[in-house]
């Protein structure tokens, strides 16, 4: 498993900050908020050949990713979008930490990427219109199309590591990163696949995506002078969501094979559920008809009963409508056994990555499930809804854990949910 986040790079390294309840989310650096009413964000520090750590009085975290082993060049790092930059990373890390290598020529066929994003290359395509504004259509860059590709991640994956199963990205918005491994698992329990790499990318912590999403009255914008408070979910103060950045990415692989090569596994994708809600292209279904299903869905296939399954990672962004939705349907899925449950949104230390969230928190489902130890939901200080569901409310808990679930919905109506159990 690979991270690149507003906590930082490596999963033990994020695990353990969102443990200790830090906050990646602070003051935007990256472009002039002047204009904007939103003027925070989970942003992601990219500064060249080194990986320390600074913290502020809040605890957010200024990450230096860039090491002599990223892989990365100066080229790359001028010409490649952001989003392919820290899906690259992610990448590198989580086949690092699977320990595989190709065997043969007929293996890498056997080797699959899906690596998806919501938006894809937005910086790429918005200093390619400002250049054709300034200085007309010869200065446009010729790597405008293939860096603003959403498939362009996956694509760059598989010529570095020499895949050449299944290639392909998933679009799904929220959704994306979840659909990533839900997809590639099936791509493997059909036996067309041996190995898929899988996961999501974004990188919108831009002004353009700031200008969009401000404009949709999305975001938050009340707690622009204390950001670490502002991802807030189920809290009764709540105003929007915070845009996160980074990328997730897992190592998905067929039992028998990883089991011959002596891997070590972390977990089992036990169920997977996806379905839409068919009712608007951007706001949730109140009844929650279709999320629900996704739940049962992934559910069923797992052969886990709610009473087995005791934490899940919500997919609850700090939206007023969305959160407390989310929270009747979970309680509807578990009924007299809801108060057994644990639940958080780790978005409230990472702010809302939109196409990486879901890959970035099956990771750390997946560690809560290894673990034991549950993180907490920053800033829920007043519910706005009361509930016998355990939100864990500022203080995370340890529970001896068999098995975990993550949430993901997005824009199109798309729900997933997705199943762990241990191995």
């Amino acid at each position: 498993m690979g991270i690149v986040s507003a906590l930082g790079s490596g999963v033990d390294s994020v695990w353990s900050r969102l443990l200790a309840g830090a906050s990646g989310i602070r003051a935007v650096e990256g472009f002039s908020t002047d204009d904007l009413a939103c003027k925070i964000g989970g942003e992601v520090f990219l500064r060249d050949f080194s990986e320390d750590l600074l913290e502020d009085d809040s605890g957010a975290a200024s990450v230096k990713y860039y090491s002599d082993s990223s892989g990365l060049t100066t080229r790359d790092r001028r010409r490649l979008d952001k989003f392919i930059q820290y899906g690259v990373l992610a990448s590198g890390a989580a086949i690092a930490d699977s320990g595989y290598e190709l065997s043969s020529d007929e293996q890498s066929y056997r080797t699959g990427v899906i690596l998806g994003s919501g938006m894809g290359g937005v910086r790429t395509v918005a200093t390619a219109q400002r250049v054709l504004q300034e200085s007309g259509s010869r200065r446009v860059s010729p790597f405008s199309v293939p860096y603003s590709m959403i498939n362009s991640l996956s694509g760059e994956v598989a010529l570095r590591h020499g895949y050449r199963g299944c290639n392909h990205a998933v679009v799904s918005a929220c959704a994306t990163g979840s659909h990533a491994l839900g997809e590639g698992g099936r791509l493997i329990m059909c036996d067309s696949a041996d190995v898929m790499i899988v996961g999501g990318s974004e990188a919108t912590v831009t002004e353009l995506s700031f200008s969009a999403f401000c404009a949709s009255r999305a975001m938050s914008v009340g707690f622009n002078a204390a950001p670490h408070c502002a991802s807030r979910p189920w809290d009764r103060a709540r105003d929007g969501f915070v845009m996160g950045e980074g990328a997730g990415v897992l190592v998905l692989e067929e039992y028998s094979h990883a089991r011959k090569r002596g891997a070590r596994v972390y977990a089992e994708l036990c169920g997977y559920g996806s379905t839409c809600d068919a009712y608007h292209i951007t706001a949730p279904d109140p009844s929650a008809r279709s999320s629900y299903m996704s739940m049962l869905h992934a559910f069923k296939q797992s052969g886990f009963s709610v009473e087995d399954v005791g934490y899940g990672n919500a997919h609850s962004t700090s939206t007023p409508l969305g959160d407390d939705i989310e929270l009747r349907m979970i309680e509807r899925l578990y009924g007299g056994c809801a108060n057994g449950l644990s639940i958080s949104s780790t978005k409230s230390s990472l702010g809302h990555s939109l196409g990486a969230t879901g890959a970035i928190e099956a990771i750390l489902a997946i560690c809560a499930l290894r673990a034991g130890d549950m993180p907490p939901t920053l800033n829920l200080e007043e519910p706005s809804l009361e509930s016998s569901i355990d939100r864990l409310a500022l203080r995370g808990k340890s529970k001896d854990l068999r098995a975990v679930f993550s949430n993901s919905f997005g824009f199109g109506g798309s729900n997933v949910c997705l199943v762990f159990g241990k191995c």
